[in-house]
């Protein structure tokens, strides 16, 4: 059977998965897989689950919250923020869900910080507009 390497790599990990038969994905246009000797290829992952097996095992999943993906000369490079990978479906479920929430909180987190210092900054504007011309 044929078989391709696969390279994950985050922030802080990387992983190298030897023997990997089959692949499946989600970009925006939807699912996709690949297999050993696929051509050239390169896409943007969504937040989710992925796929891969490898030779005749058990379905192994890889969540991601989006990522590069890059298949060349039978080496497929995933390159994200962060992954886990599982072989139990509800386990890296709940996992994802978890990481979902807490990017969600995040980044409402992130906006309302970019919102008040936006405020801020408009409020100093203002203020040195209202001195007078002499005064410095």
């Amino acid at each position: 059977m044929n078989s391709f390497v696969m390279n994950l790599y985050d922030a802080t990990n990387e992983l190298s998965i030897q023997d990997v038969s089959t692949f499946v994905g989600m970009d925006a246009s939807g699912s996709f897989g690949i297999q050993a000797h696929h051509d050239r290829f390169m896409t943007t992952l969504v937040f989710g689950l992925a796929r891969f097996r490898q030779k005749s095992e058990d379905w192994q999943y890889l969540a991601l919250p989006g990522g590069v993906l890059y298949f060349k000369k039978n080496v497929l490079t995933v390159s994200t923020r962060h992954f886990l990978v599982d072989t139990d479906f509800d386990r890296i479920s709940t996992l994802l869900d978890r990481q979902l929430i807490t990017e969600e909180d995040n980044l409402r987190a992130t906006r309302l910080s970019l919102h008040r210092m936006e405020q801020a900054m408009l409020k100093r504007m203002v203020s040195l507009q209202r001195k007078p011309s002499g005064w410095r």
